[in-house]
């Protein structure tokens, strides 16, 4: 969808659904996982993300951009300090056995989704100063990320055809992050997405490390 304001520069709105539907996931994952992995009921996540969506909804709705900005880092926030502690709490069970082999693999399993989602949501609300200056780019051509359609093009900005990343990009570096411990086709170029891509990879690695010892362990 596309308005132009008036200033005459055009302004193209990326759809908000996904991420609002990655928020929600992230809270449903909370809700299966045991309680002894979950910060108060697993309900709270799930609650607290919902209640956070109405008036970020609103904001973005009625152009209050500023407004929606510190929503949106104060929801993903909230997730990611969860994953946090729910990881924490997941080495320390480790040791004490108290979940079976099942139970440990859907948990871990659960946390490394989470950490994916969570990565992404990060990455899609800082790149190029996030969504809403996103939108008003006649050309992404400059980001913490080098997509391999910013480099389709060289010369004349105006001989590009119109192209910025959307919530699905940013989730797909999340995932290569988390399987092959870097963004494979996308490099990484600023500072703080270099920060975030290595935490999301550590961990990603210490989940994977806790299933095999726990494997290791039930030979």
């Amino acid at each position: 969808m596309m308005k132009t304001p008036s200033s005459g520069a055009a302004v193209f709105h990326e759809p908000r659904w996904p991420a609002i539907v990655a928020l929600l996931a992230v809270g449903g994952i909370y809700t299966a996982l045991p309680e002894y992995l979950v910060m108060g009921p697993g309900w709270l996540v799930l609650v607290a993300v919902s209640a956070l969506l109405v008036p970020l909804l609103i904001s973005h709705y009625i152009g209050r951009d500023r407004l929606n900005r510190v929503l949106g880092y104060i929801v993903n926030g909230i997730i990611t300090i969860a994953l946090i502690f729910s990881l924490f709490l997941l080495i320390k069970a480790l040791p004490q056995h108290k979940e079976s082999a099942t139970e440990l693999l859907r948990s871990a399993g659960l946390l490394w989704i989470t950490n994916v989602v969570v990565f992404s949501l990060w990455y899609w609300r800082l790149d190029a100063g996030g969504p809403h200056r996103r939108d008003r780019r006649d050309v992404h051509a400059e980001g913490s990320f080098l997509f391999p359609q910013m480099t389709q093009y060289r010369g004349d900005l105006s001989s590009r055809t119109r192209w910025a990343p959307q919530f699905i990009d940013y989730l797909f570096i999340a995932f290569n992050t988390s399987t092959a411990f870097s963004p494979t086709d996308t490099p990484v170029l600023s500072r703080w997405a270099k920060i975030l891509t290595m935490i999301q990879a550590l961990i990603s690695l210490v989940i994977v490390a806790l299933l095999v010892s726990r494997a290791i362990g039930l030979l």
